[in-house]
């Protein structure tokens, strides 16, 4: 069984495309086309289930037509529709030297003056010239590049130094 840990969410299944079982994907990264990857994980009623991809082409920067094995009608297609779609971490970590925002949601940031845990990264604010980094208790983290130290994938944990009175100690 997949444990939410193990994937990241980048992006939601929308409206069925055609008739022979091709769904649109909204994606906020598009990691599937930079990692050799047969998979994709979908929520589907609670559960992640991993659908295979048969084919897939780009649509825009942010939308791609996917095509999942064993999904040939509309019908099919459509009980995907509003469905997240997940990529599994160990694959992007592996495979992958591009860091993107949504790959370390989940992570603990960790202040390297005190090596206190600050909180936990539940999502990823990308929508003002600055991104922010959302913690679990609702503060707000710049995700500036002079404040990251490093990353640790595998303790899943990104070490920043912040500056003082940023974040109640």
């Amino acid at each position: 069984m997949i444990k939410e840990d193990e994937v990241y969410k980048i992006g939601r299944i929308g409206k069925p495309h055609g008739i022979s079982g091709e769904v649109t994907l909204r994606f906020s990264d598009d990691v599937f086309d930079r990692v050799d990857a047969d998979y994709l994980v979908l929520m589907v009623d609670g559960i992640l289930v991993p659908f295979f991809i048969e084919e897939y082409r780009f649509r825009s920067d942010e939308v791609a037509l996917v095509k999942f094995e064993d999904i040939d009608t509309k019908d099919r297609a459509s009980e995907l529709t509003g469905c997240d779609v997940f990529f599994p971490r160990h694959l992007a970590d592996a495979g992958d030297d591009v860091l993107t925002w949504s790959q370390i949601v989940g992570y603990d940031i960790v202040d390297v003056l005190s090596d206190k845990t600050i909180g936990r990264i539940e999502a990823v604010d990308e929508t003002t010239i600055n991104t922010l980094l959302e913690l679990s208790d609702g503060t707000l983290i710049p995700a500036a590049d002079e404040f990251i130290e490093d990353i640790d994938h595998e303790e899943r944990k990104l070490m920043m130094r912040l500056p003082e009175g940023l974040v109640n100690s």
